[in-house]
């Protein structure tokens, strides 16, 4: 796709003038395109730096994606919602978001690739567009953008806090009191390098955790949790420092499990957020599945 530009008014960035006008790309695909020599002013190459001239004639030749190097896979998907912007994807616990060392294939963007053999390029490869992540063995609602478009408008939407998320976790213990907020820094544990853990605000990120009970079940706490910020293992971190770790969670809580799961008991169960085409606010719930349900009923 190219695009053609006279400019009016000088002294602007290129950079910044392009990224304005191309409003369905991010200004860092911009700037790769001008180093790539994809963006001509007045037929000769230029810095994303250089100042635009009234007069300039910018052509702009938008490079095709690459090929992504994940092999598409023909895994079920659990679909929630799809439009042309996004796919809602209601992920089961023990599928990994994304390939890494140890799990190169049966992850999430594997299936959504076979799923989506014409996605747009995100970030100038043909890859879903991966807006935040759960945890292995987090079962829940996913976001999964097919556009750059799509993908810098749902990032915006979480940084800026407007994206309302609801996880159900088993605590272990009677969390008191019954509703509260959980303002404490995350980093690296400073032994444990794999783990996460509270550390001092200038040693750590920012993050807050909202939650409310839902009901004790003996000895132990459903509570919902409303994340504010998006921290690595946020609501495990965070409900362990307070002496209520997540029921199965052999990282953040005890090595043995009373209730013999498989799989810690946290389930991203609500998202709200606007989608990118309309700015139509969009309220999707995954119901618990059926391993975690039965351990409530188990308890009841």
């Amino acid at each position: 796709m190219n695009y053609e530009f006279v400019v009016e008014t000088s002294g602007e960035r290129l950079d910044r003038y392009l990224a304005e006008r191309l409003s369905d790309h991010s200004r860092a695909a911009v700037q790769r395109w001008i180093r790539e020599s994809a963006v001509e002013v007045n037929k000769s190459p230029a810095r994303p730096s250089a100042r635009v001239q009234a007069g300039d004639h910018i052509r702009v030749i938008v490079p095709d994606a690459t090929a992504s190097p994940l092999e598409p896979e023909p895994i079920d998907l659990n679909i929630l919602f799809e439009d042309d912007d996004l796919i809602v994807v209601d992920k089961p616990a023990g599928m990994v978001v994304h390939p890494a060392p140890g799990h190169e294939s049966g992850t999430l963007v594997n299936a959504i690739l076979h799923h989506c053999p014409d996605l747009e390029g995100v970030g100038g490869v043909q890859r879903p567009g991966i807006v935040h992540r759960l945890d292995k063995d987090t079962s829940g609602i996913i976001l999964v953008a097919k556009n750059d478009r799509a993908h810098r408008h749902l990032q915006a939407q979480f940084k800026e806090r407007s994206v309302e998320k609801t996880y159900l976790a088993l605590l272990l213990g009677q969390l008191t009191p019954e509703s509260g907020r959980i303002d404490a820094a995350i980093g690296r544990h400073p032994r444990h390098r794999k783990r996460m853990a509270v550390v001092p605000a200038h040693q750590g990120r920012a993050a807050i955790t909202d939650f409310e009970v839902i009901a004790y079940y003996g000895n132990d706490t459903l509570a919902a949790a409303h994340p504010l910020t998006g921290r690595t293992h946020q609501i495990r971190v965070h409900f362990a420092s307070i002496g209520h770790p997540v029921a199965g969670d052999s990282v953040y809580g005890p090595r043995r499990d009373a209730l013999r799961l498989r799989r810690h008991f946290l389930h991203a169960h609500r998202l709200t957020f606007a989608l990118p085409s309309t700015r139509e606010r969009l309220e999707l719930i995954s119901p618990l599945p059926p391993e975690l349900q039965a351990v409530l009923d188990d308890l009841a």
